[in-house]
């Protein structure tokens, strides 16, 4: 089977993707959070508490799936939030679930491509969650995303080696490109950047990038 691009897969992927963030309290759920979502709630939590002070501050949540990042920014009383993702069903449920949760007034959902589309200005936070794992050139994506950051910007690189990796290296070879992660990858990539101060931190099967701005 041939690979889809990236966007295609994501576009059909998008309700079973939203559903890997399930929060029914079952026996089920608790068991997939503790041993396969572990890596995606810290990412979660580091980020979210990375965002404070969420009063009178902005967010732009790059690659924002369903919306799971913009609502919780959202509730937590965030000025405003713009979403972009170039899954067209993705920002769908990323509204339903904002107007759901009554936050539909503060964030806004924009289906387009984030390297492309014309923001014509900064934000406070930028986050890019689950968004370098697809990414065949890290840089100018980094680049980017910091040109709009005014405080902190929030990374998440999928970490190489071990069996979980393979597995997921398996996994998406007939759905789209997938790229793993070193640490001294990282590092080095970082390090060729005009910036002053950033953070790299093991979490799970992630590594949890943060940029500070000032």
């Amino acid at each position: 089977m041939a690979k889809r691009s990236t966007g295609d897969f994501f576009d059909t992927y998008a309700h079973d993707f939203n559903s890997i963030y399930g929060t029914e309290d079952t026996l089920f759920n608790r068991l997939v959070s503790k041993f396969l979502r572990r890596s995606m709630r810290l990412r979660f939590e580091k980020t979210i508490e990375g965002c404070q002070p969420t009063e009178d501050n902005s967010a732009l949540d790059i690659g924002c799936g369903p919306g799971h990042y913009s609502v919780a920014l959202g509730q937590m009383g965030m000025a405003e939030v713009l979403g972009i993702d170039f899954a067209p069903a993705m920002i769908d449920l990323a509204n339903k679930k904002a107007i759901k949760a009554g936050v539909e007034e503060t964030c806004r959902f924009l289906t387009a491509d984030f390297m492309t589309h014309d923001f014509d200005r900064t934000f406070d936070y930028t986050i890019l969650m689950g968004f370098m794992d697809y990414i065949s050139e890290p840089r100018g994506v980094i680049e980017r995303a910091l040109s709009l950051t005014g405080s902190r910007a929030f990374f998440s690189f999928p970490a190489a080696g071990g069996i979980l990796a393979w597995q997921r290296k398996r996994r998406y070879r007939s759905r789209c490109d997938l790229f793993l992660y070193h640490r001294r990858e990282i590092e080095e990539l970082f390090d060729s950047l005009p910036i002053d101060n950033f953070t790299i931190e093991k979490i799970s099967r992630d590594y949890f990038v943060t940029v500070f701005m000032r």
